[in-house]
C-alpha cells in the first residue's frame, strides 16, 4: 500500500464515479485528490454541473452530498501518468472493476482514453458512453482534467456535461 493518505471517496447509491489515473506529487503531498493547481477537475465538474459551487481539493468529502465519488485506477504518485507500467494499470482494472460491482454507481467516469484502454483491455475507446458496462454500471470516458492535457477547458466542460445530462435525463 502507497503512503499518500488519499482515500477513495465512495458510497452506495452514487451517480458518478470519477476514476483518475494515478495520484501526481501534489496531491500525494496533502493527501487530496486532484490537488495540484493546474489541475482542472474541481473547476470541470462544477462548470458541467456536478457541484453547485467549485470545490477545492480539501472539500472532496462534499462530493458525496452531490452523489459523486473518486477513485484512483493506480495509487502510486507520479509525476505524469506516462511513468505508470502496463501491469499496474492492468492490475489497477481488475481493482476498479471489483470495486464498481461492489458499489455499483450508476456511472464510471475513467478520465482519460488510454487509461480506460489499458485498464479495461480495449484497443479503442471514444469520448462518451462506452458499449461495456460493469454490472449496471453505465462506463463513460472523459478526458483527464490534468493540466498536462491540451484539451481546452470548454472542451472538457462539454464532454463532462454530456454525462451529467445523460445522469439527469434518464431515471434509475
Amino acid at each position: 500500500m502507497i503512503e499518500h493518505g488519499i482515500q477513495d471517496i465512495i458510497a452506495p447509491d452514487l451517480q458518478v464515479l470519477f476514476c483518475g489515473i494515478n495520484p501526481g506529487k501534489s496531491s500525494a503531498h496533502t493527501g487530496f485528490h486532484f490537488a495540484h493547481p493546474g489541475n482542472r477537475f474541481w473547476k470541470v465538474i462544477h462548470q458541467a454541473g456536478f457541484t453547485q459551487e467549485q470545490l477545492k481539493p480539501e472539500q472532496e468529502q462534499r462530493l458525496l452530498e452531490t452523489g459523486c465519488g473518486i477513485t484512483m485506477l493506480v495509487e502510486r504518485p507520479t509525476v505524469q501518468a506516462n511513468e505508470l507500467e502496463g501491469d499496474e494499470l492492468r492490475d489497477g482494472g481488475v481493482r476498479l472493476q471489483q470495486k464498481v460491482l461492489q458499489w455499483q454507481p450508476r456511472a464510471l467516469a475513467v478520465l482519460g482514453k488510454d487509461a480506460f484502454r489499458r485498464a479495461f483491455g480495449q484497443r479503442k475507446a471514444e469520448w462518451g458512453k462506452q458499449a461495456v458496462m460493469l454490472g449496471e454500471t453505465e462506463i463513460w470516458v472523459l478526458p483527464n482534467p490534468s493540466g498536462l492535457n491540451r484539451a481546452s477547458l470548454e472542451e472538457m466542460v462539454w464532454d463532462y456535461q454530456n454525462l451529467w445530462l445523460a445522469l439527469h435525463s434518464e431515471q434509475r
